[in-house]
């Protein structure tokens, strides 16, 4: 009879003679419950990557369709016209494709005299080619207001885009000639761009303000009702960080009421309306 054992491969006296006790199968049994525990774990991290790579294929799909569409605006005819305190606007969407150049001068003159000294009064600075870039990129959409026979005289420069993993509606810029402010039409553009945010499934609309451009700054907390940091990155305004220079802007998304009538790409800080 066996006694016992000492330890792996230790002899044992049998009547005489000497007989070796092994623990393999033991060993061979925790190998296997080791290498299952690692197969187990090699699988969900496989899993986890395929279904990330699926929801972010789902957001891209939805950017995706987003910038196809012709006109945002086109099931929306009440929201292509504002007449209200003194102002009778018609307003349109359009890709920078369909803008006339004309137009694009006069936006990127407008942003100039309303921007430049809030830029240059930054880190960043004032640089004229790259915010000329910026309004003409091919991604580019934007809403454009105008008087009859006195043209354009508020625009917003919006993009579909993927932020921090979420398919969001970017507005890179809201500019309003100094003559029709403090009328609503600003607070009427950021309602549009709910609008369309709602209509194409994105997430949220999004955008980022000179913490030092302080009427911008209460207007569009007042009228996104948000502020957030994405994930502690820094803001694309330029790529600065949000506690230093710039904060984001992100809105819920509530079905908006009735009307009655550098880190590139750079994102830009929009001048205060004054609505």
């Amino acid at each position: 009879m066996c006694m016992g054992f000492n330890s792996v491969n230790s002899p044992m006296d049998w009547g005489g003679g000497a007989v070796f006790l092994l623990k393999q199968p033991q060993i061979e049994c925790n190998s296997l419950s080791f290498s299952q525990r690692k197969s187990s774990k090699a699988k969900e991290k496989k899993q986890k990557r395929l279904e990330e790579r699926a929801a972010m294929a789902a957001v891209c799909a939805k950017v995706e369709a987003a910038n196809k569409l012709q006109d945002p605006l086109e099931a929306f005819p009440v929201f292509k016209k504002y007449d209200r305190n003194g102002l009778n606007v018609a307003i349109e969407c359009k890709r920078v494709s369909g803008l006339e150049p004309a137009t694009l001068e006069w936006a990127f003159e407008l942003t100039k005299a309303n921007m430049q000294t809030l830029y240059e009064q930054s880190e960043w600075g004032w640089k004229e080619r790259e915010k000329r870039e910026e309004l003409r990129d091919e991604r580019a959409w934007y809403l454009i207001a105008r008087e009859a026979g006195a043209g354009p005289v508020a625009f917003s420069h919006f993009r579909f885009d993927v932020e921090c993993g979420d398919e969001v509606l970017y507005c890179y810029e809201v500019q309003l000639e100094s003559r029709v402010r403090r009328r609503g039409l600003g607070k009427f553009l950021l309602q549009i761009l709910q609008l369309v945010a709602n209509s194409t499934q994105m997430k949220k609309v999004m955008l980022t303000v000179f913490k030092h451009n302080h009427g911008a700054y209460q207007f569009f907390r007042e009228a996104l009702h948000a502020l957030t940091t994405c994930r502690g990155r820094a803001t694309r305004a330029g790529g600065a960080g949000a506690a230093q220079r710039g904060s984001r802007l992100t809105p819920p998304l509530p079905a908006p009421p009735v009307a009655a009538g550098t880190i590139p790409p750079t994102r830009s800080s929009a001048a205060a309306p004054s609505t």
